[in-house]
């Protein structure tokens, strides 16, 4: 059976300006790992907000696409096969 670590938790209290945006205090930011100048990605789920790293986005997609390529199958190697086979054609 496979030990997963349970999800680390932060919360912070968001301010929202007057002009709408809205403010992530930096020490939350840090403490999710986002650098000065960097982004984070947000959605918009029946009435709730998430916030998401860029890096755990990309870990969540990776994980769904996984999902749906058999064990042991290499995209990259049956895209080089492909493209090999199409320079063939030509």
């Amino acid at each position: 059976m496979e030990h997963t670590t349970p999800p680390r938790a932060v919360s912070a209290v968001l301010n929202v300006t007057e002009d709408g945006r809205v403010i992530i205090p930096a020490e939350t930011l840090s403490e999710l790992g986002v650098k000065a100048d960097g982004a984070v990605s947000a959605s918009f789920v029946d009435g709730e907000v998430v916030v998401d790293t860029l890096h755990a986005c990309i870990k969540r997609a990776q994980a769904e696409l996984r999902r749906h390529v058999p064990e042991g199958v290499s995209l990259v190697d049956e895209l080089i096969a492909e493209r090999r086979a199409e320079a063939a054609r030509e």
